[in-house]
Formats: structure tokens, C-alpha cells, sequence
């Protein structure tokens, strides 16, 4: 039996019985609900939950589930002419997914920003065909269920195909990625970021926190080496982990004026404006 964390979302490696905690719940990153630990499985999952596919953008689809399961993320599938590639991951996948994104050209690869959403990982890759999933090594021990299709990545970028990359950001986690996606946006480009970058709930500003149930923040010197990663990329758009959390235009301009807003309140100095 391959259990899954109802707080989080993450499957499990199989066992005779459910584990007796969950590592990612247990720390301070996140947490363990008022209920205690809880868990389900996928067959169960699929009897009573769904997942909307649909466009976030040209050339990109949103992959969520309704209702909202674990975390809430939604993945983001990229197409792109070398192969699509699955951004972030969810929970459940179910043959009507599969055909779903079988329809806008299968999946060449999955990348994960960070372990809050390996989630379904394995079942993802299985599905497409033992894909490889994309992980940066740094976070390794975050991995509840490994598999031969992981391939960990080090250093600080990972050159993918048509001009991609995984960006090595850190903050959130060690390992903490960001995609960027040149051909996004009419070529403007744009960074799928998870929650490594958050984006704010006006749309016009993004957030950094190590813990965000825990509100626990990063370090001035943590989100300004966020900002250092992704400068040399030219992107137009951030786009966020959740439905509607997205920074559709001068997103660069955004993400610099976020930094500075977040290093000023940390410092003492920030007035509102």
C-alpha cells in the first residue's frame, strides 16, 4: 500500500501498513493538522475527487484538484516543440488526466520546485511512461518515495531542452528551483516559481517565507540570492502554484521591487509606501 499525507499530499513508498508520521508534516516548514496524522490512498482519492485541466497561459496548461487536496497546488504543463514538460506535480492523476494531457502532446520530463510537491511524483512519471523527474540533490532527503526515474540534479542550472532551465534558488528549501521558460509569452519568457517565489494575492508583488502556515520568514541575505539566480533571465511573467496567482506583465520589474519592499521591513526601514 502506497499511503498518502491528507495535510500534504505526499505518497509513500508501499508498505504493509500506514507510516507512523510524515517527515515533510513534522517540520517547522509545515505542519500536522488539528486531527492529527491522517491518511488516504489514489484509489480512494480518485472515488471522490477530480482535477480541472485547463490554459493559464498560451503554450501553458493548469492541472489542479477540485476539491482542493493537501497543500492546493496545481501543476503547470508546458508545451513546448522538443517535448512538454509537467512543472510542480499534484496528488492524484486518473486516466482522465492522462488523456487530457496525452492530448496536448504527452510529457518528456517532470521538474519539482521542492519537496512540497513531490507528491505523486512516481505515479506521474509511471503514467507517461517512467519519465524522468527532474529533482535538485540538495533536497534528496525530503523523498518519501523514490524511484529509478529520479534523476537528482547539483549545482546551480539545469539546461533542459528548447532553451529551458531549473534554477536553483534556495530559500524555501536547499534545493529550492524555479523554471525558466524562454518561449512563454510570446517569447517575452517567463518563471514558474512554485512558492520558492510566491506570488502575492494582488498580483503585483511577490512574498518569501521559509514557513508559510508557520510564518516564518527568510533572511535579507536569503531572498536577495533568490533575486541573484534569476537575474540573467529575461522573463515577462511569474507564474505562481495556485489558480490565479500569477504576475502576467514587467514581472521582472515586480520581483525587484518585492525584494526590496521584503529586505526593508526586515531591516526596520520600510514605510509603507
Amino acid at each position: 500500500m502506497n499511503s498518502i499525507c491528507v495535510t500534504c499530499g505526499t505518497q509513500f513508498a508501499d508498505s504493509d501498513g500506514e507510516p507512523a508520521q510524515c517527515p515533510i508534516c513534522e517540520d517547522e516548514r509545515q505542519y500536522v493538522g488539528h486531527a492529527g496524522q491522517r491518511w488516504t490512498t489514489l484509489e480512494a482519492l480518485r472515488a471522490t475527487h477530480r482535477n480541472r485541466v485547463e490554459p493559464e497561459a498560451e503554450g501553458l496548461l493548469g492541472i489542479g484538484t477540485e476539491p482542493g487536496l493537501g497543500i492546493g497546488q496545481r501543476a503547470l504543463l508546458v508545451r513546448s516543440p522538443g517535448g512538454n514538460l509537467l512543472w510542480d506535480c499534484i496528488t492524484l492523476v486518473d486516466d482522465e488526466t492522462v488523456a487530457r494531457v496525452r492530448e496536448a502532446g504527452d510529457v518528456r520530463a517532470i521538474a519539482i520546485s521542492h519537496p512540497h510537491y513531490y507528491s505523486g511524483m512516481v505515479e506521474w512519471s509511471r503514467a507517461f511512461g517512467d519519465v524522468p523527474i527532474l529533482l535538485h540533490a540538495a533536497d534528496r532527503e525530503w523523498v518519501m518515495r523514490e524511484a529509478p526515474a529520479i534523476e537528482y540534479w547539483e549545482g546551480e542550472t539545469r539546461e533542459l531542452w528548447d532553451g529551458m532551465t531549473l534554477v536553483r534558488c534556495g530559500g524555501h528549501f536547499a534545493g529550492g528551483t524555479v523554471a525558466h521558460v524562454p518561449q512563454l509569452h510570446n517569447g517575452r519568457g517567463a518563471l514558474l516559481t512554485g512558492d520558492v517565489i510566491q506570488v502575492a494575492m494582488d498580483n503585483r508583488h511577490a512574498g518569501f517565507m521559509r514557513s508559510f502556515p508557520n510564518y516564518i520568514p527568510l533572511s535579507a541575505h536569503a531572498v536577495r540570492a533568490i533575486a541573484a539566480a534569476v537575474e540573467p533571465y529575461r522573463f515577462e511573467a511569474i507564474h505562481g502554484a495556485w489558480w490565479g496567482r500569477s504576475i502576467s506583465a514587467d514581472a521582472r520589474a515586480a520581483l525587484a521591487r518585492s525584494v526590496e519592499r521584503y529586505v526593508a521591513a526586515l531591516e526596520g526601514v520600510y514605510d509603507g509606501r
